[in-house]
């Protein structure tokens, strides 16, 4: 944990030493702004239940991942805590708040509603994300059913956060911000592409796509 909260501090630092060729830092409506508040949620999601996985699990093979994808993605969510520390941004949306307006492009852009469906404006629950039914679910569960339930839901949830990420990687102003959206691109769909494997050897299939 302290070395996740360091490389953070160091992205910050790095983004501070640029101050004198760059003052134009996102703005609150901005894609770069939204897409880390929001990625951050969603990514912090996954931490949670990695780490459910990584404590619960007797398969040694399910609890490296687990703990990869943890790493991974407490990793990446500390840096991007230290932009938004850095642009003058709150590290979150506000409670309650909505989702993805920063890709709606005034009404205009089609995206995910997070219930199965499309939609041109804001969202309240972003795609691929756990209900807290799943989430206590998933902790009640142990054996082959927690790594199935684990998989599926981890599954979804990569799938569902690579529209934003992939919006971002097009989008987003600054170079570092694209450049991250597009590692969570590549490292997520590796990702869901192992899953699959390791679900197909379970005999269990994929939860319907968020």
């Amino acid at each position: 944990m302290v070395v996740v909260l360091l490389v953070g501090a160091a992205g910050g630092m790095l983004i501070s030493t640029a101050r004198n060729t760059d003052d134009a830092f996102p703005t609150a409506d901005s894609v770069d702004v939204g897409f880390a508040q929001d990625m951050r949620v969603h990514h912090l999601q996954a931490v949670t239940m990695a780490g459910i996985e990584r404590d619960n699990t007797s398969d040694p093979i399910l609890r490296g991942f687990a703990f990869d994808v943890e790493s991974t993605q407490l990793a990446q969510s500390s840096e991007m805590a230290g932009w938004l520390t850095v642009w003058g941004q709150p590290q979150l949306p506000d409670a309650g708040a909505a989702h993805m307006e920063w890709m709606s492009e005034g009404g205009t852009h089609t995206h995910s509603n997070g219930e199965g469906g499309k939609t041109t404006g804001s969202v309240q629950r972003m795609p691929g994300m756990a209900t807290s039914e799943e989430l206590n679910k998933l902790r009640k569960l142990t054996g082959k059913a927690l790594d199935v339930f684990f998989l599926q839901l981890m599954l979804r949830h990569h799938k569902g956060g690579l529209e934003m990420a992939e919006y971002a990687a097009e989008h987003a102003a600054k170079g570092y911000v694209r450049n991250m959206a597009d590692k969570i691109v590549q490292s997520q769909e590796n990702e869901a592409n192992l899953m699959k494997s390791y679900l197909a050897e379970r005999g269990a299939q994929p939860l319907p796509s968020p």
